[in-house]
């Protein structure tokens, strides 16, 4: 039976993590999702311990105070993180977790589990692409456009630093090689 394995999968807003850890949990089924934890409010259709921990304010600064949180940040006036109790049930379970987080949250996981962790950064082809990228969705106001391409260059730069960075100039192929170095991790 095959070692369990963190596999982090970063990349900056539009950057196509998420489509690829979907496509990796629909093809590793056995494969936990990392479920984060956060101070925002729930959405409409979202289930505690399914889509997010819905903590308060409070309850997550006594988790950072007793450092049982593998990461967080804080972004736009909300905090974020993975608990470490979850993290280490997952392995004591034998069950491989996929993380889908930003750049720094990636290098505390990998920091926190160095011998169980692989990171892959997902590198967008070029920082007009993501732009355009994070536009078209019409998503979030201009505000909030502005704070995340603010955030970019950090977040290319520390991407590097990861295990594996895969480009995502086609979304297939993308998760097709993510996947074939999963598998070499996890055997």
């Amino acid at each position: 039976m095959a070692q369990p394995k963190l596999i982090v999968i970063a990349s900056p807003s539009g950057g196509g993590k998420t489509s690829i850890v979907r496509a990796l949990i629909e093809r590793h089924p056995d494969f936990e999702f990392s479920v984060s934890a956060t101070t925002r409010q729930m959405r409409p259709g979202e289930v505690n311990g399914k889509d997010y921990f819905f903590l308060t304010e409070q309850e997550f600064k006594e988790l950072i105070a007793r450092d049982e949180l593998v990461e967080h940040e804080f972004f736009y006036k909300t905090y974020y993180g993975t608990l470490k109790r979850e993290v280490d049930r997952a392995l004591r379970e034998g069950h491989s977790m996929i993380f889908d987080v930003d750049v720094k949250g990636a290098q505390s996981i990998k920091k926190k589990y160095p011998n169980d962790t692989v990171q892959f950064f997902i590198a967008p082809p070029s920082k007009e692409i993501l732009e355009q990228r994070l536009r078209n969705r019409k998503t979030e106001d201009e505000e909030k456009l502005r704070r995340r391409f603010e955030r970019m260059p950090m977040e290319l730069e520390t991407g590097k630093t990861f295990d594996h960075v895969v480009v995502n100039d086609d979304l297939q192929h993308a998760i097709d090689r993510v996947d074939s170095i999963v598998k070499k991790f996890i055997q």
